[in-house]
């Protein structure tokens, strides 16, 4: 199984599964039009999932490198979940 079978935006072909490819491996992963048919009428995406899941990572975590790590992101962007789940981590200077 390649990357880009692994379903919304990731590598990890086990990170989202259905009852059905949870027990046989031998199916496709669950595809992104199964995970918006699920969360469009919660009034969520998988998109919305996704970064409320690297946030609830960065308050556990604070490590930029750890996310960085498990979910694919630029060192930019583990930094602002990182600021954003630990404010005080921000160095401000003086003026």
């Amino acid at each position: 199984m390649n990357a880009a079978d692994a379903g919304p935006g990731t590598a990890n072909p086990y990170l989202m599964v259905s009852r059905q490819t949870a027990v046989m491996e031998s199916l496709p992963p669950i595809s992104s039009m199964v995970m918006t048919d699920i969360f469009r009428p919660l009034g969520h995406s998988p998109s919305k999932l996704r970064q409320d899941r690297i946030l609830d990572e960065a308050r556990h975590t604070a490590d930029p490198a750890h996310l960085m790590r498990v979910f694919g992101i630029s060192a930019k962007t583990a930094m602002k979940y990182v600021y954003a789940a630990h404010p005080e981590r921000r160095s401000t200077l003086p003026r």
